[in-house]
């Protein structure tokens, strides 16, 4: 009796563990993993996408962003005019009869554009978005045009223009960058003195955050979902916390004239920047951050770093803040997944889906999913290039990337154990639809 108790003991641990040993997820994919690969895309291709973040323009429009890229930038490689992928989704969209965009061969696109552009109406880009397979696409812009659906284009707008109210001239000779944003950013706030009838810098520091918060709200009420900051082209990610006093003793001294040191800049503009993000926080109004490698010249990869947010992201002041890093972080995507363990932090995909192909896109995916995949988002940024390489093929190229990118990482941790295919495809709506939906309020 004994000798069968011992028996079954037996039998019972080696039953357990075995089945523990196939719960549990392999470090290697199997060779099912191509035939699941084919069966997730074939679905995950039929999902509708929310778009966290696109500059859908025509490219003659002044008011596709708060920037302009200098003259004669370094381009990627996927970017350049001779991928063969834009010609594949100008083929799709328009029916491109040509494979590559030489200068015989790109007129005939461009002339399609521009005649479509000037019929006027929303129909053209409501098009593209069906066409891609886009129900919603944010739409990062001085303003939201007319020829942009405000029921399927949302606009986010841009702030960093509150950071330059003084002589800039300093600014601006800091480089061959900062000479072509700075103006623009001058130009930005004018418009906004304009929209709220502000003919002149208030007198003091708390007339200034009046007009401040005002513009804010008054954005917002005009269809704005979020505010977004491009502050990383300017200056560090490292937000300190000043005092009021020294705020408004700076505003005192240069509201009139004068050019302000470098450092005073600073100390206003993390002060302004804090006013900022309180005003966010009353109006339940998200914040995106560009936080990425960026353009131009003098672009600073370390100033860029999303760690120097942490500060923020951790501030107990700013928990109702929905914050949205822009980009991933790119490069620093593994840094990035891990600030989206605060409640309020999201990242977005945005850029990696032209800069990188899908095989490194995937890699990026695969962990962030493995992490924190309720906290993660499907972003174009589709950009027009140039009169060829417009929004309308990035928007492709991006959309297509991410799909299959996303595809492949799931394929990969479902032949690795991690869950079924039926999870897969939840974690893939996440991701492209659902996660965006429920932040911008859109969805339960």
């Amino acid at each position: 009796m004994k000798r069968m108790i011992q028996l079954l003991l037996s039998a019972f641990f080696f039953l357990s563990a075995a089945s523990v040993a196939a719960a549990q997820a392999r470090p290697l994919a199997g060779p099912d993993m191509p035939v699941i690969y084919e069966r997730l895309l074939k679905k995950i291709d039929q999902i509708k996408i929310y778009d966290n973040h696109s500059h859908a323009t025509f490219p003659d429009d002044m008011d596709m962003d708060a920037m302009a890229s200098p003259p004669e930038e370094s381009t990627v490689l996927r970017l350049r005019d001779s991928n063969p992928e834009f010609a594949a989704a100008a083929k799709a969209l328009f029916g491109y009869p040509y494979a590559d965009f030489s200068a015989e061969h790109a007129p005939w696109l461009i002339e399609k554009k521009k005649a479509w552009e000037k019929e006027g109406g929303t129909a053209y880009f409501d098009g593209i978005l069906d066409k891609v397979g886009i129900e919603t696409s944010l739409a990062n812009r001085v303003a939201l045009a007319p020829y942009l659906n405000p029921k399927r284009f949302r606009w986010v707008f841009f702030v960093d223009s509150f950071f330059y109210p003084f002589d800039n001239q300093k600014q601006s000779a800091k480089n061959g960058d900062m000479g072509v944003y700075i103006p623009i950013q001058e130009k930005v706030l004018a418009r906004y003195m304009k929209q709220e009838g502000v003919s002149a810098l208030p007198a003091d520091l708390a007339g200034y955050e009046e007009f401040v918060r005002r513009t804010v709200a008054d954005n917002q009420k005009r269809g704005g979902v979020a505010m977004k900051f491009e502050a990383a082209y300017f200056r560090s990610l490292e937000f300190s916390d000043p005092p009021r006093e020294r705020a408004a003793d700076i505003y005192a001294r240069f509201r009139a004239g004068g050019v302000p040191t470098a450092q005073e800049y600073v100390v206003f503009q993390d002060y302004i920047f804090r006013v900022l993000l309180d005003q966010a926080g009353k109006l339940k109004l998200p914040v995106h951050f560009h936080s990425a490698v960026g353009i131009g010249d003098y672009f600073s990869l370390r100033q860029g770093n999303p760690l120097n947010l942490e500060n923020v992201l951790r501030d107990p002041r700013y928990k109702q803040v929905n914050f949205v890093l822009i980009h991933g972080g790119y490069p620093y995507t593994q840094d990035m997944i891990w600030l989206t363990a605060a409640k309020n932090v999201y990242t977005d995909s945005s850029l990696m889906g032209y800069y990188v192909y899908p095989s490194e896109l995937k890699n990026i995916l695969k962990q962030w999913i493995s992490l924190y995949p309720e906290k993660i988002l499907f972003a174009s940024d589709a950009f027009p290039f140039n009169d060829a390489v417009g929004a309308e093929e990035t928007y492709w190229v991006a959309v297509r990337s991410a799909r299959t990118a996303v595809a492949a990482a799931l394929a990969e941790l479902v032949s690795e154990g991690a869950f079924s295919e039926a999870r897969a495809l939840e974690l893939a709506k996440l991701y492209l639809h659902d996660n965006a939906a429920r932040l911008y309020g859109e969805m339960k």
